[in-house]
This record gives structure tokens, C-alpha cells and sequence, in this order.
């Protein structure tokens, strides 16, 4: 057993339910994820909550990546790190980061994406950037859409409702792998969040009544 596998075993009864009770977590679909193999999670991101709340909801320990000023906080660097949360250096080129997140996909575990690569002031998911699409791509594996609804607005203290939406996993034989497959996947995935986190605005109208989110628009 790795040294992450011991964390997140850790850390769900603790971190995790911890953000589920604090955040009232109610999740959708979360058995469309594989169980083995590689596959890129690919959710929308608004707030400091959403690693917390997707990790408990997930079926399967993910393998974050976080901008490197977060590894070099004192401490909180090391912490994360025990999760298997590996760095990267935004709005650069970051080759170590592409090769990290492109092993942890061949080695067949579950590579975790805030794609729109940062936290979104808007209140709604952005738009997504290419590194879910091209490690997809590249290493054959499906990419798992997830929206987060909630916590655009959460506060500590507040208990405002936060729901998650899991979609069918999505493949894209016949895509080229360069910068062309890459825009379109990347499209395609966009598409299915935004339809994801709309079906959850609906369902947070409705009181949060039990559902199975839509399906993915397949390839």
C-alpha cells in the first residue's frame, strides 16, 4: 500500500466527513467512476473546499495537482503531499508536471484536474484548459466529468448546501493527439460540466431530490 493510499484512508473519516457534515454534501453518480484503470477527473473549481468535498465523494483516491506556491507553504507543502498532491508551475510551461500527471494515468490511478486551472470568481464552471484532454489523449484513458455546485457561495459557519454531479466517462477515439484533439476534447468537456452543474442548479431548486445526473455525450 502506498503512502497515499494510507493518507486518504486517513483522511476520509476524518478531513473528509468533516467537509462532508460542514459543506451537507449530497452526491450524484458517483458510481459511473471506474474502479481501476487510469482516468483523468476533470471538474470546475470555485473555492479552497472543493479538493476537500470531491475527495470524499470519489470512490477512488485522487492524485491532485496544486500551483507550487501551495507546496511551499511551510507544513502545508508536506501535507499535501502525503496525498499524492503534486506541483506545478502556472502560466509556464512545467514539463515535470505534464510527465507526473501522464505516469499517474499509465501507472493506472486517478489523476485529479481543477481544469479551468484556477478557482472561478464568476459563480458559474469557466473555461477549460487542455491538460485534462491531452493526458486523456495520450494515454489512452477516459476523462470523468465532475461539476461542483455550492461552494461558490459556502462560507465556514454558514452550512450552505454543496452538491456534486458525476458524469459518464468520456472517450474520444478518432481525436488527433496534438494541439487540434486537444481544443476539441477539451470543448467537449466543458460542455458536459456546464450541463452537469446546470442539472445540479436545478436540482438545489428542487430541494435536492435523489436523481441520476445526464449522461455524457459520447465519442
Amino acid at each position: 500500500m502506498s503512502l497515499p493510499d494510507v493518507t486518504w484512508a486517513l483522511g476520509r473519516p476524518t478531513i473528509g466527513l468533516a467537509a462532508t457534515l460542514g459543506s451537507r454534501l449530497k452526491v450524484y453518480g458517483e458510481d459511473r467512476v471506474p474502479l481501476d484503470g487510469g482516468i483523468v477527473v476533470a471538474s470546475n473549481h470555485f473555492h479552497w473546499l472543493d479538493p476537500a468535498v470531491l475527495g470524499a465523494s470519489s470512490p477512488r483516491v485522487l492524485y491532485y495537482m496544486a500551483k507550487i506556491e501551495a507546496h511551499r507553504v511551510p507544513g502545508f507543502g508536506a501535507f499535501i503531499r502525503t496525498f499524492g498532491c503534486f506541483p506545478v508551475r502556472r502560466g509556464e510551461s512545467d514539463r515535470e508536471a505534464v510527465r507526473t500527471m501522464r505516469r499517474i494515468v499509465a501507472d493506472g490511478h486517478a489523476l485529479g484536474l481543477f481544469v479551468e486551472g484556477t478557482r472561478q470568481r464568476s459563480g458559474v464552471p469557466g473555461l477549460v484548459q487542455p491538460g485534462a484532454a491531452m493526458v486523456a489523449l495520450q494515454e489512452d484513458a477516459p476523462i470523468v466529468p465532475v461539476a461542483i455546485h455550492g461552494t461558490q457561495t459556502w462560507k465556514p459557519g454558514t452550512f450552505r448546501p454543496v452538491s456534486i454531479a458525476w458524469g459518464e466517462p468520456m472517450t474520444f477515439e478518432g481525436l488527433p493527439k496534438g494541439g487540434k484533439g486537444y481544443k476539441e476534447a477539451s470543448a467537449l468537456v466543458q460542455a458536459e460540466i456546464r450541463r452537469l452543474f446546470d442539472w445540479l442548479v436545478d436540482a438545489h431548486r428542487l430541494g435536492r431530490p435523489d436523481g441520476v445526473p445526464p449522461g455524457a455525450e459520447r465519442r
